[in-house]
């Protein structure tokens, strides 16, 4: 297994993650709204090296990432501009984009994808992270010590909704 930020790279494990790993938590009218807006691909990420995949015999088993910059999730395809920088004294770094390979769901790639950023993100003299998760991703964040100081819904096309959780967390 191999840490690597990518450069160019397929995307097609974030809709194959969100479609298989989702289904137990949302509906498929839900599922099928969130890429793009919500499950969509970050490029802000990539381009400030905050970025991981996680490759095994060269398939692409999971990724995921940490900002420095205000947006909490979603793809960037509908913002303007580049998102401004947090203050590492006065704000969390965000916890971003976490998708797995079905094939390879709880086998501790996302932990370890969690680890890397949580490290990353002390290196940059971020002392708080937060993140906004799926509800499928409860388990792990509940495991690595994130605590829900909020559940709210985020609309999306066609009226449909999805419930996520805030968890902020110290490092």
């Amino acid at each position: 297994m191999s840490f690597q930020t990518p450069a160019g790279w397929g995307v097609s494990v974030i809709p194959l993650s969100a479609r298989t790993l989702q289904t137990a938590h949302y509906s498929s009218i839900q599922i099928e709204a969130a890429p793009g807006p919500v499950f969509g691909v970050d490029r802000q990420l990539i381009r400030d090296g905050t970025y991981i995949v996680v490759e095994r015999d060269g398939q692409i088993v999971g990724c995921g990432g940490w900002s420095k910059r205000n947006s909490l999730f979603g793809g960037d395809n509908g913002r303007a501009k580049e998102d401004g920088e947090l203050d590492p004294k006065r704000d969390p770094a965000r916890i971003r984009a976490f998708f797995v390979h079905p094939a390879w769901a709880r086998r501790g790639i996302g932990r370890s994808i969690l680890v890397a950023c949580e490290r990353a993100i002390l290196a940059a003299n971020f002392r708080i992270a937060s993140l906004v998760a799926t509800l499928a991703g409860e388990p792990l964040y509940a495991a690595s010590g994130y605590a829900v100081v909020e559940r709210y819904e985020i609309p999306m096309a066609g009226g449909w909704v999805c419930l996520w959780c805030e968890w902020p967390r110290g490092l």
